[in-house]
């Protein structure tokens, strides 16, 4: 469970980049985050994820606050962030012993979770290549597959899908299904109406730093008079002011 509570952060003292912010991402869910660039959402999973702190109010990730203990808060989750282009000069096996050896996970059992991680990705036949030398897509998929190495109960996914080929963009949405429905968390930025609507159990949408709506994307069409299509309804709540 991820809780943001009354969250605001700024920089240089000007104006607010997330605004008093309050959210609440419950086990069992996969959560799409929405907004336009510059909306805040970036700088919302920043704080998630402890690159960042906020100015005021508290984020608490499966009870623990990620600022007072952010060691103990981030073996609880795994981050994919919006950029693969990491530790180039690394083997991909190499890579994801990296990230093995950070979380403490014994041989065995990254064995075989690499084993089964790369068969998912049909990645196993690149894991003796340097990550510089995959295109976008392996990249990306190293990337998640050094995320998923220790098992973590949330996942935060910034744009997780971009440079995926369509198997395993597919893979990949079938991957946070079965872990939300094992009664994790996974919560995930994208910019595609198109993905939420399929994937999300529900949806927030930010937009100058404040959260505009959360909810179920049933819930979101059910707020609009006429039946209009969720590009033309996020269009509208996002449309400057």
């Amino acid at each position: 469970m991820i809780e943001i509570s009354n969250v605001t952060k700024s920089y240089n003292g000007k104006v607010n980049a997330v605004d008093n912010l309050n959210l609440r991402v419950r086990d069992g869910e996969i959560f799409g985050f929405l907004g336009h660039n510059g909306a805040g959402k970036t700088t919302t999973i920043k704080m998630i994820t402890g690159i960042s702190d906020q100015d005021s109010g508290s984020i608490l990730l499966d009870g623990i606050d990620i600022k007072k203990e952010p060691l103990k808060a981030k073996k609880q989750f795994g981050f994919v962030p919006d950029s693969p282009d990491m530790f180039l000069k690394l083997k991909g096996i190499e890579y994801l012993n990296f990230m093995a050896d950070i979380y403490d996970v014994p041989i065995d059992l990254r064995k075989d979770r690499i084993k089964k991680l790369s068969t998912r990705f049909s990645m196993e036949h690149a894991l003796g290549d340097k990550i510089q030398s995959y295109s976008h897509g392996m990249r990306q998929k190293i990337v998640i597959m050094g995320v998923l190495i220790h098992n973590p109960s949330i996942w935060i996914l910034d744009e997780p899908l971009t440079g995926l080929d369509p198997k395993s963009a597919y893979i990949l949405k079938e991957m946070m299904r079965e872990h939300a429905d094992a009664g994790n968390t996974v919560f995930f930025s994208t910019h595609v109406l198109e993905v939420a609507e399929k994937v999300c159990d529900r949806v927030g949408i930010i937009n100058k730093g404040k959260l505009m709506f959360c909810g179920s994307l049933d819930e979101l069409k059910n707020n609009i008079k006429n039946n209009d299509s969720l590009e033309n309804i996020f269009l509208e709540m996002t449309k400057d002011e």
